[in-house]
């Protein structure tokens, strides 16, 4: 084991701690296939599930192992017309099992998101009975300030590349705190506690994962 990895694994035992005292359920996976037996082992039979847009998910193969499960699947990008959309979104809403990953950690168990649309922080603010988190541990910060530093300037920058946005961060590399159509920093949800005990889980990789 690196030193890199031995001092992943006891900030994220330190982590799951915090995560327990705020009813959260966490657990630390050192590699992509741990963290994915983790998560689909709190799947039963025939349940539905959805998940966020989200790198980290595709980058462990998540998706596509879900995909090879009996689960219902409710995918938001398959619906064209707005019909087909709201019918979507109604059932994610419902459905047993959500995933997705988080943009910022903080060092006292806060989970820090920010969001263009708003439909994955509704999912993890009310709705599936079980949202589950995959989140590498290069998304931990010491505070709530630097984990929105940490997705203005790392992750939405690189967000609006891979999605094309014309903001001013795609083109600087740092947030320019923009009002413009395409901006995708729309909502900040800080995450203090699971208010139905355990309803949260999450699963902290010991790599880097995501943006």
């Amino acid at each position: 084991m690196t030193p890199k990895e031995s001092n992943y694994e006891n900030l994220a035992d330190t982590l799951i701690e915090k995560f327990a005292h705020r009813g959260i359920e966490a657990y630390y996976a050192s590699t992509d296939e741990e963290a994915v037996s983790k998560a689909v082992r709190f799947l039963t039979p025939g349940c539905s599930v959805s998940f966020g847009g989200s790198e980290t998910l595709k980058e462990i193969d998540l998706i596509e192992t879900l995909k090879t499960t009996d689960c219902i699947i409710y995918d938001r990008t398959k619906p064209q017309t707005p019909e087909d959309k709201k019918e979507m979104f109604a059932k994610i809403a419902t459905c047993d099992f959500y995933f997705m990953s988080t943009n910022a950690i903080t060092f006292d168990g806060l989970l820090v998101n920010i969001d263009g649309t708003g439909n994955r922080l509704a999912s993890l603010l009310h709705g599936p009975e079980n949202v589950i988190i995959i989140a590498g541990m290069n998304k931990v910060c010491p505070d709530v300030d630097s984990a929105i530093g940490r997705v203005r300037n790392i992750a939405a920058p690189t967000n609006v590349v891979r999605l094309d946005r014309k903001t001013p961060c795609a083109m600087t590399g740092k947030c320019g705190n923009c009002l413009s159509p395409d901006c995708i920093c729309s909502s900040v949800v800080v995450t203090r506690r699971s208010h139905i005990p355990n309803r949260i889980k999450v699963i902290l990789v010991g790599k880097e994962l995501g943006y």
